[in-house]
């Protein structure tokens, strides 16, 4: 696809996932997903999408060391209802890498529903951030939260945004405007990837 050229330089997130082993998908289970995968889910590429991917990424790291994380086993809270904003594309993207799924997902395998990827994904809960991670092995989590300020837009987006979302902008105004759009999340993916202020993490000491 003709996605910017970025995105293949953004930081990738690898995962095991057992349901995969066992129904043979894949030997080792190895799951590895990248930013072209979440905007290939979302239909775009923004800030949220961006920022959603980074926070999942950092919360499985934290979580998880050097052990790769299981798909499947961890829990996805969001402080906001399904409905409110972004939250939408905050859950679907939380849901593809971790596998996290609301009561729509799938519900296992056998009479102990082994696998199963259903109410792991919980809305309008009482965190202190955007979304929250939780082990469902040992319970540990993480909060995390997303402070897009610290990589703010171009100062020109002040003049092209308005008139690109009131279809006042012609066509180089428009392309100027997806060009610095892109830049924006270039930034947030490649040089603040790994930026404590851009992505906010504290143990959830409730989780446990």
């Amino acid at each position: 696809m003709d996605f910017p050229d970025f995105f293949a330089e953004a930081p990738t997130i690898a995962l095991r996932d057992p349901l995969a082993v066992f129904l043979g998908a894949s030997q080792s289970g190895t799951m590895i997903y990248s930013y072209a995968d979440a905007v290939k889910l979302a239909g775009h590429s923004c800030p949220t999408v961006a920022g959603t991917y980074l926070m999942v990424r950092r919360g499985l790291a934290h979580l998880y060391g050097d052990e790769p994380p299981e798909r499947g086993g961890i829990e996805v809270y969001l402080r906001d209802p399904r409905e409110h904003g972004t939250t939408g594309v905050i859950a679907a993207i939380a849901t593809l890498i971790t596998g996290a799924a609301p009561e729509t997902g799938f519900g296992g395998i056998g009479p102990h529903h082994r696998f199963t990827r259903r109410n792991l994904l919980h809305f309008d809960m009482p965190i202190d951030g955007l979304l929250a991670l939780r082990r469902a092995d040992s319970g540990r989590g993480a909060v995390l939260d997303l402070n897009t300020a610290c990589v703010p837009p171009a100062a020109e987006m002040q003049t092209v945004f308005p008139r690109v979302i009131t279809d006042q902008a012609d066509a180089h105004e428009q392309a100027r405007f997806a060009a610095l759009w892109q830049a924006r999340v270039q930034d947030m993916l490649i040089n603040h990837s790994n930026d404590p202020e851009l992505i906010q993490l504290h143990e959830w000491e409730i989780a446990a």
